[in-house]
């Protein structure tokens, strides 16, 4: 009885044992997929969508920063103010559809030349009454600022990043600092870039932590960071009035 006991006891601690082994392989393998994601993402435009393309789940999402606003997407090159995308859970989610053009805002008339100037910048919780043609119909709306975060389908990342410039692609320089893991497999990556704002000409550098989720396939189904956006803004000369 003892020998049963011992030799059940013996196997139970090699599987436990076993167990273990294949979870730390499987966070190494997580953070070696995720240092090398960010690296490639700082690297070139090629090698972004190659990382993406190759290592993002079909239902994987990168998930935007978040920020104070209504949650729609308009095509600044366009003539107008035409609703392009509606962002899901925002505040104008259920208000706006795709293909509203915004014609009055606060009881202005929106334009080509005054439309970057009207009322959607504010406090949350502030209101926007606006009105919209719809169907060559115009219609009034109301909605209030709140936070809103936006999040792209594989598709949509990839679309993202092929309509970028590949010369314009990148940091000056950057420096993988930390990769490290939570225990149910979260991956952390930390690094520090410098960079060039185009209009000005000054130089910026931030430190951002890039958060990975993976499936059991070890694709990334979520991806976000967390950056300093105040200190780049400041540094580029910036005033933050509230």
């Amino acid at each position: 009885m003892r020998k049963i006991q011992a030799t059940f006891v013996l196997s139970m601690m090699l599987i436990v044992s076993a167990c273990s082994m294949d979870t730390s392989n499987k966070h190494q393998d997580a953070m070696d997929l995720a240092t090398a994601w960010v690296t490639a993402y700082l690297t070139s435009k090629d090698s972004a969508l190659s990382m993406i393309d190759n290592n993002m789940a079909s239902d994987g999402v990168s998930v935007g920063e978040r920020y104070v606003g209504f949650g729609f997407v308009w095509n600044p090159d366009g003539d107008g103010m035409v609703v392009d995308y509606v962002v899901p859970e925002s505040p104008a989610d259920g208000v706006l559809q795709e293909g509203d053009s915004f014609v009055e805002v606060n009881g202005v008339r929106l334009t080509n030349e005054n439309r970057n100037q009207l009322g959607f910048r504010g406090m949350p919780g502030e209101s926007v009454g606006a009105v919209v043609l719809r169907d060559g119909i115009e219609k009034p709306v109301s909605f209030a600022r709140g936070p809103v975060q936006i999040r792209y389908s594989k598709e949509q990342v990839m679309n993202n990043i092929s309509s970028v410039d590949a010369d314009a692609w990148g940091p000056e320089e950057f420096n993988i600092i930390e990769t490290a893991s939570t225990n149910d497999g979260v991956v952390h990556v930390l690094y520090w870039s410098e960079f060039v704002e185009d209009a000005t000409g000054y130089k910026a550098n931030a430190y951002t932590v890039t958060r990975f989720m993976f499936d059991d396939m070890g694709k990334v189904v979520w991806v976000g960071n967390l950056t300093e956006d105040r200190f780049v803004l400041e540094q580029q000369g910036w005033n933050i009035s509230r």
